[in-house]
């Protein structure tokens, strides 16, 4: 009786456990109505169930296409490719599809309601088709994929590119393009900066190119320089620069307007100084000249005093001396001295007081000779004299006797004994003058007045140099 009363009170548990299963499952499942996409809780079998969309949705496939309805979704293929037989298919490499499990999250234990399972509503591929959908059987018994795209059996944009997949195709776009709106729309590299200098845009593409004086470089996006000056573009001298380049020109020459040519400088027109005499212009330089009686100094532009009485280069006698200036020479016959006047040295005369002829005439003459650049600048002390023999109580007179007519010609005492002749006006040479340069010696102690005369010829030379 103990063990028959436990039993009956296990008995009793276990019912009212079942009791409470029941209650709980049936607050599961009166609760659980929300379910996946493609799927919707059916109440009466108090479980989700397959939605089918090519009833439900109008219109779901456009053009040529058929709706095939899926578990939990549905297809979009041609008219005719699969039979509707629901048959279970004969292969052994297929399956056919499962469906939900009525009895799903119910115990084994607990009694289900009869299920009525209805037939799928997509296509299954019956024994003609023996292949899943995208795959063809060949001769060798065997599922082949389709290649949609050789069959031109796909849905491709026009403006898409069709890439075969297995068991079916995918449309993408080619290299640039992009897709915008189911659309292929070309790309324009240009703004993203492909190119570094010049680029333009074209149909799924771009093409680079360079400014002038550049090249594209073998990865068609860079430039490099060009040195022009391999080619030897300039005359005479080349500079190459980035992205161009500069001509120079040797000395003496100055580029002309075309930028490569060179173009003689005549330097001689600069200025009328560059040359103490002339100026000859030659190809990239000039050359100085100088005239008769000079030579070209080391500077290549001064001109020099050629002494032809040094270098015997002269036409003088032995007899006669030769007196070197500024551009010649002169040959000078030796001095005599008139009546009454004789010889006391070289180059000098004297008029002896006691001859009654030479009361009124100089005491001495003494002859020198100098030379004048022609047009020298004035005023100029040119020649100074001075007295040789002082007497007590005796002064001096220093003034120019004769051959100053034109006024060129002044006296300047700077000294009781002395004074300094004065160029006072230019003198244009070549020219050859003779001064009396008269000292008068006036002593009153004595009652003595008397002169003596230093005849002065002056050689003015036909240049300034």
């Amino acid at each position: 009786m103990l063990f028959e009363g436990r039993y009956s009170s296990f008995r009793t548990l276990a019912g009212m456990l079942t009791v409470l299963m029941l209650i709980l499952m049936c607050v599961q499942y009166g609760n659980a109505q929300t379910c996946t996409d493609g799927f919707t809780y059916d109440r009466r079998l108090r479980q989700c169930v397959d939605v089918d969309e090519c009833r439900t949705l109008a219109d779901p496939c456009r053009g040529d296409m058929s709706c095939v309805n899926q578990n939990g979704g549905y297809l979009c293929i041609p008219r005719g490719m699969y039979s509707q037989s629901y048959a279970r298919p004969n292969s052994p490499s297929l399956r056919e599809p499962s469906y939900p499990d009525s009895s799903v999250g119910f115990p084994e234990t607990y009694p289900s309601a009869p299920r009525q399972v209805p037939p799928p509503s997509y296509p299954v591929p019956g024994r003609s088709t023996p292949c899943v959908l995208g795959y063809v059987l060949g001769e060798d018994g065997l599922c082949t994929d389709i290649d949609e795209c050789e069959a031109e059996s796909h849905q491709c944009n026009p403006t898409q590119v069709c890439i075969n997949t297995a068991g079916g195709y995918t449309c993408t776009c080619t290299e640039g393009y992009w897709l915008v709106g189911g659309q292929c729309q070309d790309i324009d590299e240009c703004r993203y900066g492909y190119c570094q200098q010049l680029c333009a845009n074209v149909p799924g593409s771009y093409s680079c190119s360079c400014n002038s004086g550049f090249v594209l470089n073998p990865d068609g996006r860079t430039c490099q320089d060009v040195d022009e000056c391999d080619e030897a573009p300039c005359a005479h001298g080349c500079f190459n620069t980035y992205g161009s380049f500069m001509c120079n020109c040797d000395e003496g020459f100055e580029l002309a307007s075309d930028g490569t040519t060179c173009n003689d400088l005549d330097e001689c027109s600069f200025s009328e100084f560059l040359c103490q005499h002339s100026c000859v212009n030659t190809p990239g330089s000039f050359n100085c000249f100088c005239p008769p009686g000079y030579y070209i100094f080391e500077d290549g532009r001064s001109c020099e005093d050629i002494n032809e009485c040094e270098n015997g280069n002269n036409t003088c006698t032995t007899a006669q001396v030769c007196f070197n200036f500024q551009g010649g020479y002169k040959c000078l016959d030796p001095h005599k001295c008139e009546l009454p006047y004789i010889e006391i040295s070289e180059n000098q005369c004297m008029c002896s007081a006691e001859v009654p002829a030479c009361r009124d005439k100089p005491f001495t003459i003494l002859y020198r000779h100098m030379d004048l650049v022609s047009g020298r600048s004035v005023p100029a002390d040119i020649f100074q004299m001075q007295a040789t023999t002082r007497y007590p109580g005796a002064f001096y007179i220093f003034q120019i006797k004769s051959g100053n007519e034109g006024r060129e010609f002044s006296m300047r005492q700077t000294s009781n004994v002395s004074a300094t002749l004065v160029l006072t006006r230019p003198i244009k040479g070549p020219r050859e003058i003779v001064l009396d340069l008269e000292m008068v010696t006036v002593n009153h102690v004595i009652n003595f007045r008397g002169s003596s005369i230093i005849r002065l010829t002056i050689f003015v030379s036909e240049y300034s140099y």
